[in-house]
């Protein structure tokens, strides 16, 4: 059997494989609330045969969304729906994840397909809120400078939005701590200039999940997984660097976290990344090699072979899978017939199995 087809324990739940699909914005909500695309989109990669469906950035308060269309848990009211989404996942053979997150100084930006700019508050937008006033781009509104108790406002959504997670019946919660959002702006001096306890030195900048991972592990109890999403550079001088996410990772393994989710940049728009199949793979296979954590690699990862080789060679336990999957919800079916492998099929498409090669 492959190490990608092959089952995997974290906490209380079992992986019948080792693809997970990455959580992908769809922009298609209204008010935060899902729809019949969220029900359709997640659950047709559950019915393709990946093993944890992780649902996208999901903001923790109004002011957290990227977007207008970004899914929300701020309300006892999103709850009916995303139940809804994750009854289907789990009844299709797939465990249910969510990804809590806050844009920080990314947030009260159009639709992609708008032209993906930041609206303004005079233009139905909102106020971001960030480490410090520093503006994504330089033409960009600044962002409001968080107070004390801005954070603490934070940290309890943080609880809350754990809380409507456990009753949505999400199995596996992911905080969003990558991609130049809220966390990763603490994490990095370039979007950091604070001179509180939240800022300046290393610890400080780490400071804030930290403290969101003590009040979400109040609630989401220490039997059931939690991943962590880090961007593991900035790939741009002086910023956050892949030592430091390094020693992050070892201190959040300590804090009861089981995995850390491997991405990378998004923080500053000046970054230079060199783009090859699976750049990242480097980084999720360093954090687990230094600090024994489990990881999952991302980025440009495309055919069943490069995945396998990933597990075989020792770089992830985990392989998330993001636009090779909006090309192919099925990806986990047609990977068994590329390995020779076997996988369980929707009784429904049994009839539609290709034979194996062998």
């Amino acid at each position: 059997m492959s190490i990608l087809l092959s089952p995997l324990n974290i906490k209380n739940i079992t992986l019948k494989n080792r693809i997970v699909v990455s959580p992908m914005c769809q922009y298609s909500a209204e008010d935060g609330y899902a729809n019949d695309w969220h029900l359709v989109h997640l659950g047709s990669r559950a019915i393709g045969g990946s093993a944890l469906i992780i649902q996208e950035a999901t903001a923790i308060s109004p002011a957290g969304r990227i977007s207008p269309g970004d899914l929300g848990i701020w309300s006892d009211g999103h709850i009916p729906v995303l139940k809804r989404i994750t009854s289907f996942i789990r009844q299709n053979g797939a465990v249910a994840g969510i990804q809590l997150a806050h844009a920080g100084r990314k947030a009260s930006f159009d639709l992609p397909w708008n032209g993906g700019k930041q609206i303004k508050e005079i233009d139905g937008g909102w106020k971001a809120e960030a480490p410090s006033a520093i503006p994504f781009h330089d033409h960009d509104e600044a962002p409001i400078a968080l107070t004390v108790n801005d954070i603490e406002k934070i940290k309890s959504d943080f609880r809350a939005a754990t809380l409507r997670s456990i009753e949505a019946g999400y199995q596996v919660i992911e905080i969003h701590a990558a991609h130049g959002y809220l966390f990763h702006q603490f994490f990095s001096p370039l979007s950091n200039l604070r001179t509180d306890e939240y800022g300046g030195s290393f610890e400080n900048r780490i400071r804030l999940l930290l403290e969101v991972i003590v009040l979400v592990r109040e609630v989401w109890t220490t039997e059931k997984p939690l991943f962590v999403r880090i961007s593991a550079t900035d790939w741009a001088e002086n910023g956050w660097s892949p030592e430091d996410a390094v020693k992050l990772s070892a201190i959040l393994k300590t804090k009861g976290v089981d995995l850390i989710d491997c991405s990378s940049g998004g923080n500053i728009h000046y970054q230079e990344i060199p783009l090859f199949p699976g750049y990242q793979v480097q980084f999720s296979d360093a954090i687990r090699k230094e600090t024994g954590i489990l990881t999952g690699a991302v980025g440009l990862i495309t055919t069943a072979k490069q995945a396998e080789d990933i597990l075989q060679e020792g770089k992830a336990d985990l392989i998330m899978l993001a636009r090779e999957l909006l090309r192919d919800p099925y990806f986990p079916l047609h990977a068994a017939f590329e390995l020779d492998d076997e996988i369980k099929w929707p009784d429904q498409y049994v009839r539609a199995k290709p034979r194996k090669k062998s």
